[in-house]
């Protein structure tokens, strides 16, 4: 097997939707699942889109599924060959994700003898509004073969149907769906075909799909082939949505296929020239990295300055679409070292959306910046009360997810002062970042509580990134990142306070730097035990210890909830992820390394890593502790989580499935700053590896400040190359 090549050998039907996060093909501006040209929405098609929403009714609000261009199916003598319903006798399906294509190729055994299909497609990245595919039909004996090919309407919704109206027709040889949402958005579709042979070919139109017919005798061990092209747009590029979408194509058919796939691989090869990592003596994990990097380019939104990414990138419309604290902490990273244009909008998205923060925030009865949980556009919160379903009722659970986690507006702060450290991009933060950063503080400023006879400022109630134990009083980690957000803002008005501003503004901003300060001095970061042990939370100790294996035991059903107020978890020290190693791995130097090491093993035996974010936490602090052997197996989880695929597909009734950029950027964060060493002071870059037993050599590159380094080490030498300005 190629080194940028995943490949499976048979067709398994309970695998379906797995193999169509795993076989994923995108651009940013949109994502087609891995699954096949003839599924139907049953089998979870899409053509994701990002940025772009519908809410139907009292449903929750999701992104939009294009209407699917790549649609095409046969029959070969009046009888339908598709997946799943007609075994194959042999499937080969094909990722090459160094270039980004797709590949298919089936055969069924008939008595009169073989019928295979192939195809090849590639979502461009060279134009992110096209698609193309090439599809051929061969038998080994004389057949009557008819070719449906065109554009599904009928597409897959979690909280659809989201098409309120939809517009079915041919212009010129151009078909052309487009869907009308009740939130007035419109999205259009478009496909033309080239035909390498005669035949002929009509125009079927039903209610919600356009196909063409094509009807012709097949020649034995002849290929016929179609190409088609397919571009999507929405209303949201333009008020021509469906004349821009049909024109693309026009143009499109101008160029051959190969010349389109060659302008594609070209661009890919463009990206890779900054994000390709090399380990030496390691195969399987350089295997497994560069799979995982190729999902974080897929979904990089380089055709937009203001756009973030979300949690299960585009991979479908599970969790909402929406945008979470695991942009900042775990994936903006990646793109501050490979493409820093894209990091600066992730962090703009944010301060775009500080509207709809301030919003949440007076919702609460709050002053300042309280951050969507579920953040969808204009900083909507797309979270509910009730975000899991009991699944022995089957009634929706009360969760604390949308009003209780405090900590995600520290995290936006973390990603914009990250971004300015590393980019020198003052515009950003005098344009808006600062604003963010001062009212954020606000936010936790009026959270904090003081009892009159206590030293100590506290967060009461709040739900941290262990969501299994809600309403606990100073969470660990919150408590940090409040402290960090408070000495950001102080830092923030010392520089607004340097410009020219009018004396009542620089009196008020003197206020907020002294309260501001006294917050950041006195708030409640617990210390280290007699053992060394960081309570994760007030009580944390004192509640039931117990094995992850042993609670399991206590299931009654495998889709249950662990956490809420009757979880299985929730009366335990279980964790889903554990909170003080997820504050060590942002601040390492809190503490000495004993204690980093001592709370690594002991949150270790008490974690169930339940969120695909905990294995790079731990990982990294591993390192921290000089453990690089210890943080293997769980880089390697992290690395692998889309590649193997199997991950936690449900919480309670709800469908939690898809990609995962957060555990991909995690397992990128390990490689570089834990197992590479990777370390920025100022202008300055520097390297010292930290390899586990059996790595030879390390090799990647890095923007900073402007400039593109190439960083190589080995266990002996580290050479940092400068390699443009």
């Amino acid at each position: 097997m190629s080194n940028w090549t995943i490949r499976t050998e048979k067709y398994e039907k309970k695998r379906i939707a797995e193999n169509g996060n795993r076989f994923l093909i995108g651009n940013g501006y949109m994502g087609i699942r891995g699954t096949l040209e003839e599924h139907t929405k049953a089998y979870l098609p899409a053509v994701n889109l990002a940025g772009i929403y519908d809410k139907v009714g009292d449903k929750w609000r999701e992104p939009l599924n294009a209407p699917n261009g790549l649609k095409t199916w046969v029959c070969v003598d009046g009888q339908y060959f598709g997946l799943p319903e007609t075994e194959p006798s042999e499937h080969v399906q094909t990722l090459d994700f160094r270039r980004a294509v797709h590949s298919r190729e089936t055969t069924w055994r008939t008595p009169k003898g073989k019928i295979t299909i192939q195809s090849l497609r590639f979502c461009s990245m060279e134009n992110l509004h096209l698609l193309a595919m090439e599809w051929c039909v061969w038998a080994d004996f004389e057949a009557s073969v008819d070719i449906y090919s065109g554009i599904d309407a009928d597409v897959w919704d979690i909280n659809g149907p989201h098409y309120a109206k939809l517009d079915l027709n041919e212009m010129n040889g151009v078909l052309c769906a487009t869907g009308y949402t009740s939130e007035g958005q419109a999205v259009s579709t478009a496909e033309g075909i080239r035909l390498q042979f005669e035949a002929h070919s009509d125009v079927l139109i039903s209610e919600q799909e356009i196909v063409r017919k094509i009807s012709f005798s097949a020649e034995p061990d002849r290929k016929y082939t179609i190409q088609k092209t397919a571009a999507v747009y929405t209303s949201k590029d333009t008020a021509d949505y469906r004349k821009k979408a049909i024109s693309e194509v026009e143009a499109a058919l101008e160029y051959s296929f190969e010349e389109s796939l060659a302008a594609h691989e070209k661009a890919w090869e463009k990206i890779w020239a900054s994000s390709t990592v090399t380990i030496q003596g390691d195969e399987k994990a350089e295997h497994a990295v560069n799979y995982s990097l190729y999902h974080l380019n897929s979904i990089a939104p380089r055709h937009a300055d203001n756009l973030s990414v979300s949690a299960r990138g585009l991979s479908g419309q599970t969790y909402k679409g929406a945008v979470f604290w695991d942009t900042e902490l775990f994936v903006l990273d990646f793109f501050l070292n490979t493409n820093p244009k894209v990091a600066r909008s992730l962090v703009q998205y944010r301060i775009e959306t500080l509207p709809g923060a301030l919003d949440k925030a007076r919702e609460y009865g709050c002053d300042g910046a309280f951050y969507a949980w579920e953040s969808q556009e204009g900083g909507f919160d797309a979270c509910t009360d009730f975000n899991v379903v009991d699944v022995f009722t089957g009634r929706p659970m009360r969760t604390h997810f949308r009003d209780k986690q405090y900590h995600i507006s520290a995290a936006v702060v973390y990603g914009i002062v990250e971004y300015y450290n590393r980019t020198g991009d003052m515009d950003i933060l005098i344009s808006g970042g600062f604003n963010v950063i001062i009212e954020c503080a606000k936010f936790y400023y009026s959270l904090i509580y003081k009892k009159l006879d206590d030293v100590a400022y506290s967060l009461l109630d709040v739900v941290g990134p262990d969501e299994y134990h809600e309403r606990v009083n100073n969470n660990g980690y919150t408590n940090r990142m409040a402290k960090f957000n408070f000495e950001s803002a102080v830092w923030a008005l010392s520089v607004l306070s340097e410009q020219q501003m009018a004396q009542a503004a620089k009196d008020e901003a003197d206020c907020l730097i002294e309260k501001f300060k006294a917050a950041a001095d006195s708030i409640f970061i617990a210390q280290p035990d007699e053992n060394g042990i960081i309570e994760q939370f007030d009580g944390y100790m004192k509640l039931e210890d117990i094995s992850v294996a042993d609670l399991k035991k206590r299931l009654l059903d495998e889709k249950e909830y662990w956490g809420g107020a009757y979880g299985i978890a929730s009366g335990t020290k279980i964790a889903k992820q554990a909170d003080v190693v997820a504050w060590l791995s942002l601040f390492p130097n809190d503490f000495p390394k004993a204690v980093m090491k001592e709370n690594y093993l002991y949150y270790m035996d008490r974690t169930e890593h339940g969120s695909s974010l905990s294995a790079s936490m731990f990982a990294g602090v591993a390192c921290r502790c000089g453990m690089p052997n210890s943080a293997y197996p769980l880089f390697m989880k992290s690395a692998c989580v889309d590649l193997k695929g199997g991950g936690k597909q449900w919480a309670g009734l709800i469908y939690i499935g898809g990609t995962h950029p957060a555990a991909a950027g995690g397992a990128y964060k390990t490689l570089v700053y834990g197992f590479g060493g990777l370390h920025f002071d100022g202008e300055t870059v520097t390297a010292k590896p930290n390899f586990p037993d059996n790595w030879e050599r390390l090799r990647f590159r890095v923007w900073h400040q402007g400039k593109l380094y190439e960083v190589d080490e080995t266990k002996q030498n580290t050479t940092i190359k400068l390699l443009s300005v």
